[in-house]
């Protein structure tokens, strides 16, 4: 009697673990997950999957645990080239001091190649999706393209002119342009994001909101950040932020809050009831002294939940799995609970809930047949993730970033054994020296001008 033929696929990936963060949350050990193009067929064990399906190629990472990429939900990719520039600082003076002038010179091939650098940094620790907020988001949108990982972008929005698109009128069109430009991307989406309640008139955050209806996409921006910015808000507006958005109509379902810091109850009610999602980014928030966001209550109360590192200029590094870890304890410092937020909980910010919050749960977040091919593979063939007890415990509270072994975004190996594939990273890393010069440069000068 004939055996059945093998279906063809194009790769098989197996190792010693797989996290699927799928509903069930089933882990495999050994696991395996099989891939035709872009998209995931199966997960299982290794020996199941070779009985059905016949791989034009195999990676096998004896020592790998395998798990869904992770979605950074909010950052601010071009400030790579800012890191170190200004720190130590409240966030009003770090804005309005240093980081906007200098993003006043900003022209779109700084961005391109700051974009690019911080798109090396995820890559090769585990990200495969990141959520971008940026002036001259369309060289965002052109860098991520081309090195291959995932990006839902979007041009910050102001009441003041941009060095981008001039007046503010005109950056509501270019949000529109961006929209058309990329809404047939595999790998790109738009977001509308407005910059933030003190920075954008409620007729501006209105216009943004229709925009977003129309293009049936997220409207996301900073919101609750401070204490500062409530206080103030509340002041001007007779309402908190969040308040604020309910009274313009735009707490619903395509909002994202990011960073969500200072919260009454009664925010934290409205944020529930009205299915916006949450982006946490503990180590900016904390760099900053901005707060500790409520995540525990957030989640408690069914409000989604997403993972960010925010900018470099602020956190200062991109590793989301080194973020988790941050996320963990620090809640349960605020808590004053060691079982808030276990390490499982943790992993979930930076995958299912990262993707939830952005609207791409039906794509990818988790391991399982018919999500998108984003995955990474973890070496634990090292000492400090020696002995292994709990995978989720590992990767949370042991791992990080410089752990990823390989990655795969849409199917597609883009870091293999600790080597960047997409993209050029010795001509990222030379062209983000020269930018940075001029950058010492200007600021010298500045300073100068200044003294004298």
């Amino acid at each position: 009697m004939t055996s059945p033929a093998l279906e063809p696929v194009s790769l098989i990936i197996q190792g010693a673990w797989v996290l699927t963060m799928n509903r069930e949350r089933e882990v495999f050990s050994p696991g395996a997950v099989a891939l035709k193009g872009a998209e995931i067929v199966a997960v299982g064990p290794p020996a199941e999957l070779r009985k059905r399906y016949a791989p034009a190629q195999v990676l096998d990472y004896p020592q790998g645990l395998i798990l869904p990429g992770l979605i950074n939900a909010h950052t601010h990719a071009a400030m790579a080239l800012f890191r170190g520039l200004a720190d130590d600082l409240p966030l009003e003076e770090w804005l309005n001091e240093y980081i906007f002038p200098a993003e006043s010179r900003l022209n779109g091939d700084f961005v391109y190649w700051g974009a690019k650098l911080a798109v090396a940094e995820m890559l090769l620790s585990g990200t495969t999706t990141f959520t971008d907020m940026y002036l001259f988001a369309d060289h965002v949108a052109r860098a991520a393209a081309e090195t291959g990982i995932r990006a839902v972008v979007g041009e910050v929005l102001y009441d003041f002119p941009s060095p981008n698109y001039g007046p503010p009128a005109a950056g509501l069109q270019f949000s529109e342009d961006l929209c058309r430009a990329w809404q047939d991307h595999p790998l790109i989406r738009v977001a509308i994001q407005p910059h933030a309640v003190y920075t954008c008139s409620p007729e501006l955050l209105q216009q943004c909101g229709e925009l977003a209806a129309k293009y049936n996409t997220r409207l996301i921006m900073h919101l609750s950040e401070t204490l500062k910015e409530v206080q103030d808000c509340q002041g001007r507006y007779g309402a908190t932020p969040v308040g604020h958005l309910y009274r313009l109509g735009l707490l619903n379902h395509r909002l994202l809050a990011d960073h969500a810091v200072v919260l009454s109850v009664a925010d934290r009610m409205l944020l529930a009831a009205s299915g916006a999602g949450v982006a946490h980014c503990p180590e900016s928030n904390m760099k900053l002294a901005s707060g500790i966001a409520p995540v525990a209550d957030l989640l408690r109360r069914g409000v989604p939940v997403g993972l960010g590192t925010d900018g470099c200029a602020s956190n200062n590094n991109l590793d989301l799995i080194q973020e988790m870890d941050t996320a963990a304890k620090l809640q349960k410092v605020h808590c004053m609970d060691p079982t808030v937020l276990p390490a499982p909980a943790a992993l979930s910010l930076a995958t299912c809930g990262g993707a939830r919050v952005l609207g791409l749960e039906k794509e990818v977040g988790a391991l399982a047949p018919g999500l998108k091919g984003d995955l990474i593979v973890i070496d634990l063939d090292q000492p400090h993730l020696t002995p292994l007890y709990d995978p989720y415990s590992h990767l949370v509270y042991a791992a990080t970033g410089a752990d990823v072994q390989t990655v795969l975004v849409n199917g597609r190996v883009v870091v293999q054994d600790r080597r960047l594939l997409s993209f050029d990273l010795a001509e990222t890393l030379a062209r983000a020296r020269e930018l940075a010069r001029g950058l010492l440069a200007k600021k010298v000068g500045n300073l100068t001008s200044r003294l004298g």
